[in-house]
């Protein structure tokens, strides 16, 4: 029988992974609360128009990447691709939308069929935030201000560039659409097949091509900052001028478009040059017109995700499972005696392992390979005067001592 293995584009994630995920999940979620944003979560799949309809017939997410299906029901549901959506849905669903601003933290697994890579896998981990009611550029500085504290929690802001654009509203977006349109129709020949089929419906993404020869004609193309309207043009100023007064340093990159159709105004990236093509660790931006494709109440929102395995890269931590303390018997007929002794230790907060097998010479090379502190050794003697050996393994000093003795030890 061939060995069973794991799906291509998923991941096991064993203790020392999964301790940096957790790493980077805590850090997120303790920033955003400092932020006065709260958790919550939403299902990992959901009634596929959710997504389908905000995300837009252009979008990769659409068009390649989603994993959908149909339930007993003929309900066609889809695996989350994303958090937002889900997120909006929920902040309407649960008639929030009188009691404005609501901000939101979340994280969880989403999917999307993609080619794996390092950094990019088919079920992955983001982490996001979501500040729904505000329309103010504040909102914007806030959320960008609240991603940099996270990486700066985590300790890799040194090696993060910050990159920001705007989308401009609707007029500004409609006159910019119309000359990028005559500009790329000059090169109708040698755009990529995905971007000419994008040329006649949102062009726009266009300049988030990474292909290579996409590329050299996306460098030479119009920027939207020179068809910005005045409203859209002092939204921007004031975002940047708000950056300023944080001191966060910022690229304004007139190429940065969000991948997702109901994003306008600020779109914004941190990235980093350590993980070679998968460089974007967080990324979002604002996208006011996505309660109204939902079927709510037109209610501005801006926000951000970030991929936690991209920054689980990043960090420097390490997985270390130290035990506080070892219980051995001196033969198998004493491990039910220390059943209850173990039950006390833990009540006491002290990390214990009993080790069942073996003879005394490999339960003690089994404790020096988990790096435990202590061990209880327990045999004839030691029950008849109803008290047991206590071993400090760094310095081999041992007596006899009771449990409460042992316990005042170790928390000390």
């Amino acid at each position: 029988m061939e060995k069973l293995r794991t799906v291509r584009g998923v991941h096991d994630l064993l203790p020392q992974e999964l301790y940096k995920h957790q790493q980077v999940i805590n850090a997120g979620l303790k920033i955003s609360d400092k932020y006065n944003y709260s958790q919550v979560e939403t299902p990992i799949f959901e009634f596929a128009e959710v997504f389908t309809k905000p995300l837009g017939n252009s979008s990769d997410i659409v068009t390649k990447e989603n994993y959908i299906f149909k339930d007993r029901s003929q309900d066609e549901l889809m695996l989350r691709p994303e958090g937002t959506s889900g997120v909006v849905r929920a902040f309407l669903n649960a008639g929030l939308v009188q009691d404005i601003p609501q901000r939101f933290s979340y994280y969880g697994p989403m999917f999307r069929y993609e080619r794996p890579q390092k950094g990019r896998l088919r079920q992955f981990k983001q982490l996001g935030v979501e500040c729904l009611g505000l329309s103010s550029w504040m909102a914007d500085i806030e959320v960008i201000s609240l991603g940099h504290d996270f990486l700066e929690q985590l300790g890799i802001i040194e090696n993060i560039n910050v990159n920001i654009n705007t989308l401009g509203d609707i007029a500004s977006r409609k006159k910019y659409r119309d000359v990028l349109v005559n500009y790329l129709n000059d090169f109708q020949y040698k755009l990529s097949k995905d971007s000419l089929k994008r040329l006649s419906i949102n062009p726009l993404r266009i300049l988030d091509s990474k292909n290579v020869e996409d590329q050299k004609i996306i460098k030479n193309a119009p920027s939207i900052l020179e068809y910005l309207n005045l409203e859209s043009r002092t939204r921007f100023e004031n975002i940047c001028k708000g950056l300023d007064h944080l001191n966060i340093k910022y690229n304004i990159d007139k190429n940065l478009v969000r991948g997702l159709d109901y994003y306008c105004h600020t779109a914004f990236e941190f990235t980093t040059n350590e993980l070679g093509s998968q460089g974007t660790v967080l990324a979002g931006g604002r996208y006011d017109g996505l309660s109204k494709m939902l079927g709510g109440s037109d209610i501005p929102g801006v926000g951000w995700a970030a991929g936690v395995e991209r920054l689980a890269l990043m960090i420097k931590s390490e997985f270390t499972n130290k035990i506080d303390v070892v219980l051995i018997g001196q033969s198998e007929n004493f491990n039910y005696l220390l059943l209850p002794i173990m039950k006390k230790l833990i009540q006491n907060g002290i990390k214990s392992e009993i080790i069942y097998t073996g003879n005394l010479s490999k339960k003690f090379k089994r404790a020096n390979k988990i790096k435990a502190s202590y061990a209880i050794i327990l045999g004839e003697e030691e029950v008849s005067k109803q008290v047991f050996k206590f071993k400090d393994l760094k310095s081999g000093i041992e007596k006899l001592i009771n449990l409460k003795q042992a316990i005042k030890i170790m928390t000390k």
